[in-house]
């Protein structure tokens, strides 16, 4: 059940992220709030998580996957650029992740 939760956190936070981006700057106070209420909505989960995963490994999962998904979103829905490094600095993310999931013995 943690990683489902973990799952729901990341969630949260990559809504409440692309919501701040929406937002333009809090001139859009919708988009705003809905972000504030996202990231409420992440910790909460994240908190449930780190009753049971160790802090470290709970938070680089949380914010490698986070990278990775809001990085894709930019791509995709805003149209974003990225260079070849930028590329590169994500996968070395990606890749630090995955070694805790399947590596590690900390996850478990």
């Amino acid at each position: 059940m943690v990683w489902f939760y973990l799952l729901i956190a990341i969630a949260g936070e990559v809504v409440g992220t692309t919501a701040l981006k929406a937002s333009n700057g809090f001139t859009h106070w919708g988009y705003a709030g809905f972000s504030f209420a996202s990231y409420a909505f992440a910790f909460y989960f994240l908190a449930i998580v780190l009753k049971t995963m160790p802090v470290g490994v709970a938070y680089a999962i949380w914010s490698g996957t986070g990278v990775a998904m809001v990085t894709m979103i930019g791509v995709f829905v805003f149209g974003q650029k990225l260079d070849l490094y930028a590329y590169l600095g994500i996968a070395l993310i990606v890749a630090g992740v995955l070694v805790l999931n399947i590596l590690s013995d900390t996850t478990a």
